[in-house]
């Protein structure tokens, strides 16, 4: 069993300083390495590499946290419950992150000059609903006392939350005249995912934050774990 617990432990470990490598090397590249001369984005298309990936995070917090509400639904235990609210905080953080890197990267390329950071665009205002959506699971949490119930209603209402995530963050902005990719009136950025010496950085960017996602879920539930248990004596 010690054995067992000491081999986790040390891959652990060698998980965290590879996740650690990995983005430094992701960022680094990401800032020195040359880029195409976009028209309006410019040396700002370097923002792909952070904006984008942190979507990707959120997406895989949102799958990661709908599968352990489905399967406390099956069958109730402690630590599904909390591994699918960690997963949702997570998710809920890049979610924020991913919001905040767009915004400035607007304000300094699209909104140039007016002196705007919000013009609520159609993927702006869609991705805060989904995030205030989000943000509501958790006022839920709070606002229940009993656990198995508050498992119940919690992991319900997170899958609903999850299964509309699609529908406002790619399905409706794509019906709507937006400056995203994929919506109608996009000048630039199209043009970013076709270039081969963007996507050497972009693609290892988007596993590096999937792989982050995974290593902040993983130390949010061990400490939320540990806690129960500290306070179970």
């Amino acid at each position: 069993m010690n054995t067992t617990r000491t081999r986790y432990g040390t891959g652990y470990r060698f998980l965290t300083i590879g996740i650690a490598g990995w983005m430094t090397v992701v960022i680094v590249a990401g800032l020195v390495l040359s880029i195409p001369r976009l028209n309006i984005l410019e040396e700002s298309a370097r923002n792909l590499y952070f904006h984008v990936p942190m979507w990707f995070a959120l997406m895989a917090g949102m799958i990661v946290s709908a599968v352990y509400s489905a399967r406390y639904l099956m069958k109730p235990t402690l630590e599904r419950d909390v591994r699918a609210e960690q997963a949702a905080l997570v998710a809920m953080l890049f979610g924020v992150l991913g919001l905040i890197t767009g915004m400035v990267w607007a304000r300094f390329t699209w909104y140039v000059g007016t002196g705007k950071w919000w013009n609520f665009d159609p993927k702006q205002s869609m991705t805060a609903v989904q995030l205030m959506v989000f943000a509501a699971y958790f006022v839920l949490r709070s606002s229940i006392d009993e656990p198995r119930k508050r498992g119940r209603i919690a992991a319900v209402y997170n899958l609903f939350a999850v299964a509309i995530a699609p529908f406002l963050l790619y399905v409706l902005p794509r019906q709507l005249e937006s400056l995203h990719p994929g919506g109608e009136g996009s000048p630039a950025f199209s043009q970013t995912d076709l270039a081969p010496e963007m996507r050497m950085v972009f693609y290892p960017a988007v596993i590096g934050f999937i792989a982050l996602f995974w290593w902040i879920y993983t130390q949010r539930v061990r400490l939320r774990l540990a806690e129960e248990r500290l306070a179970d004596g």
